[in-house]
């Protein structure tokens, strides 16, 4: 291949993705201005902290158990090797609130909210409701898209300290009744360990997950194709983009929280 037609597809390719992002950037900073200004709608709002809080709770708390107590498992065969089985309740403490917990429910709203929000505004744009919400002078912004990243904001936080509590207890009902640990014993290690910056550091992350989960959701569902097919490549695209910028979202928050 030519080496300048190789580095013009390059360029090409870089500039599309940075009008990619910047089209994103501009898209966040329209939706929290309309969270901000009035009218609001509040039973959009209910229904969305319903879908995305409420019930995501099942799949939260069954992935949080499952990866606490195989976190247990591990720990424990890993610490065997040079006599630190002790540690367990500390290691499974900070790795589900600091990094596991925040990060799996991060990755399970992803795949179960941002693809519901994606495919229905991504549906509503083909059937044109969205045009008939603009017939009706209602923006979709502050209709559609406001609530859902609103309601995503305040409440995977909370699902996030409930997958945390969750984990830790599937750890500790693992190293209790399969390998040997005081009960009392252990749950002292875990409050003894944890320290408030830990507990913040999740919280925060949860926040910002919750964010960019509902933000990838409508924002690939508002700019979604016509037709069946558009409706599933935003979808694809808005589960991707959200499950990446999560991962990063997670290295840059856990450098930040780390130099504190």
């Amino acid at each position: 291949m030519n080496p300048i037609a190789f580095l013009a597809r390059l360029g090409r390719a870089a500039l599309a993705g940075l009008a990619a992002v910047g089209r994103a950037a501009l898209f966040a900073l329209r939706a929290f201005s309309h969270m901000a200004r009035p009218p609001y709608y509040p039973r959009e709002l209910l229904n969305a902290l319903l879908n995305i809080g409420w019930l995501s709770l099942p799949v939260v708390g069954l992935t949080a158990v499952f990866t606490g107590g195989a976190l247990a498992l591990q720990i424990y065969a890993g610490g065997a090797r040079f006599n630190a089985e002790a540690v367990v309740p500390q290691i499974v403490a900070i790795g589900m609130v600091r990094e596991l917990g925040p990060v799996l429910v991060g990755l399970m709203i992803a795949a179960r909210v941002t693809s519901s929000i994606a495919a229905e505004i991504a549906t509503m744009k083909v059937t044109e409701q969205i045009d008939a919400l603009v017939t009706l002078s209602t923006h979709p912004m502050k209709y559609l898209v406001a609530p859902r990243v609103l309601a995503a904001l305040i409440t995977v936080p909370v699902l996030v300290g409930v997958g945390d509590i969750i984990g830790i207890m599937g750890g500790y009902a693992v190293a209790v009744q399969n390998l040997g640990f005081n009960s009392a014993a252990y749950l002292k290690n875990t409050v003894d360990f944890l320290e408030p910056l830990d507990i913040i550091s999740s919280l925060v992350k949860g926040a910002a997950f919750g964010t960019i989960a509902a933000m990838m959701g409508c924002y690939y569902g508002m700019q979604s194709g016509r037709g069946a097919q558009g409706v599933g490549r935003a979808t694809k695209g808005s589960v991707e983009s959200a499950a990446v910028l999560i991962l990063a979202a997670n290295f840059v928050l856990t450098g930040v929280f780390f130099s504190l």
